[in-house]
């Protein structure tokens, strides 16, 4: 993966072109990018993401992907039993239960990200 800006970018290489290309993740269009090289890669990436920006600023749209707040989980029963007993036991909702282990995994994984 690539960070850049806050964005991140995948990685993939094609043994049949011998070329690296990947895309912007997270956002609603569609912004690939390549290189024959790590550093081309890597710099088409940027250049992928400035382009980005200024062109949904152009458009007036947000350039990351739009979240509503809500989503599904599917998980083990055992697992939903455990979280709402949980939540039980502490007098809070199961959607309070499941924010806050969020919140604890996505700071964790995020202290280790550099942009």
């Amino acid at each position: 993966m690539l960070i850049y800006k806050e964005f991140i970018g995948s990685v993939r290489f094609s043994a049949d072109d011998e070329v690296f290309h990947g895309k912007i993740e997270g956002i609603d269009d569609r912004v690939s990018y390549e290189g024959i090289t790590v550093t081309e890669l890597m710099r088409n990436f940027r250049n992928a993401v400035d382009d980005h920006i200024v062109l949904c600023g152009e458009a007036g749209k947000k350039p990351v992907k739009s979240c509503k707040g809500t989503f599904n989980v599917r998980i083990p029963v055992d697992l939903h039993q455990a979280a709402v007993k949980k939540a039980t036991l502490l007098g809070v909702s199961l959607n309070q239960v499941v924010k806050s282990a969020l919140e604890r995994e996505v700071f964790i994984v995020s202290k280790g990200v550099r942009a």
